[in-house]
């Protein structure tokens, strides 16, 4: 397998780093401390260079999606690209009509925003949903309560999720103003919303019916996604500590000279290159078309386990100064936590994976 990135692909990376190089520690504080929590400029600026659009057509794809996301991890950039644009994006460009694939059109040049509504308040992995359609035809309505949803506090249209009459469950695209939104700000400085179904409006994805497939292929979507992000925050935790290690004095001697500390760093290293190295083969395998619900879960335990060993030795290497608000490492390190809470924590992966042990043949001698 070639894990190189193809000459496009590398720039893209580039300028989607130097289109992000503003973002220092202060900015960020106070973008995320505005009412929205993100810049609008910003996401303008990531439309005009078709950041945006990514994946909605064959011309760009999963690994394109991979190298932004990886880029936005690394300066911690709040615009929820992702959650606002790629996944819910990607599932209307694969299951919806003609004339919903044309909302894409806005989605791509910033002016629309899209969510996906899933979670559900105490429901965890193979758990039925409890938001509920009703209706037949093109006249149906949802009633039920989603949380959270990442940017569901500014999405203008909302995928949502929701059991059917005759069993199975459904994609909907609903009208934001048709439902009850309560926005707050996430551990991690990013906005989501508690979002109630009163009998709200819906259409159908595509041809309706049993969306079953297309939530798990939203959500391994959507669980790639924060693996990438999570790679470029560990790769720049991991960067900031060693340069932390080089400067830093200690007996009148720089860190980096105690033979522990460079052997915990290097251990860092090993972490890190295992969490890419996965996060590179899950967007691989969707980008072949292969949803597998145990390759997802294999990343997305090792992007957990990985971001947690980072982000526990860069503020224990750090010292005090590392979990203040005004030094970077701290916001690293709430981003990992938010990520490997999301779309299943790191013992959900290995209990999902645990109960599939049995699908495997015994090994004899």
């Amino acid at each position: 397998m070639n894990f190189d990135l193809t000459d496009e692909q590398q720039m893209l990376a580039d300028t989607t780093r130097d289109l992000l190089s503003g973002y220092d520690t202060e900015k960020r504080n106070k973008v995320i401390a505005s009412d929205e929590g993100w810049s609008r400029e910003v996401w303008g600026q990531l439309a005009e260079i078709g950041i945006l659009g990514l994946g909605f057509d064959e011309d760009s794809g999963p690994i394109e999606v991979m190298v932004v996301l990886t880029e936005l991890g690394r300066r911690l950039a709040p615009e929820p690209v992702a959650a606002a644009a790629l996944i819910p994006g990607a599932a209307i460009a694969a299951h919806g009509t003609a004339e919903q694939r044309a909302l894409l059109d806005d989605v791509a040049t910033g002016e629309r925003l899209l969510a996906f509504a899933h979670t559900e308040p105490g429901r965890r992995g193979a758990a039925g949903l409890a938001t509920r359609a009703s209706g037949a035809g093109d006249s149906w309505t949802i009633t039920g309560r989603k949380s959270p949803v990442l940017a569901g506090d500014s999405a203008d249209v909302l995928l949502v999720s929701a059991a059917l009459p005759d069993g199975g469950s459904g994609l909907f695209l609903v009208e934001s103003g048709a439902v009850a939104r309560t926005s707050y700000r996430t551990f991690d400085g990013q906005r989501g919303a508690d979002i109630e179904f009163d009998g709200a409006a819906a259409v159908p994805l595509g041809a309706g019916g049993d969306a079953s497939d297309a939530i798990a292929e939203t959500v391994i979507r959507f669980q790639a996604a924060l693996c990438a992000e999570a790679v470029g925050a560990m790769d720049e935790s991991l960067r900031l500590t060693t340069d932390y290690l080089k400067s830093r004095k200690q007996f009148g001697v720089p860190l980096k000279t105690f033979q522990t500390l460079t052997q915990r760093a290097a251990d860092m290293y090993v972490s890190l290159e295992l969490a890419r190295s996965m996060s590179f083969y899950a967007s691989v395998c969707v980008a072949d078309g292969r949803f597998d619900p145990v390759v997802a879960a294999r990343t997305k335990m090792q992007i957990g386990r990985s971001g947690t060993h980072i982000a526990q030795e860069a503020i224990q290497m750090h010292g005090g100064i590392g979990v203040t608000a005004e030094y970077p490492i701290a916001h690293y390190a709430a981003k990992l936590t938010a990520v490997e809470a999301c779309f299943g924590s790191t013992t959900d992966q290995l209990r999902y994976l645990s109960g599939r042990v049995g699908d495997y043949g015994v090994v004899g001698l």
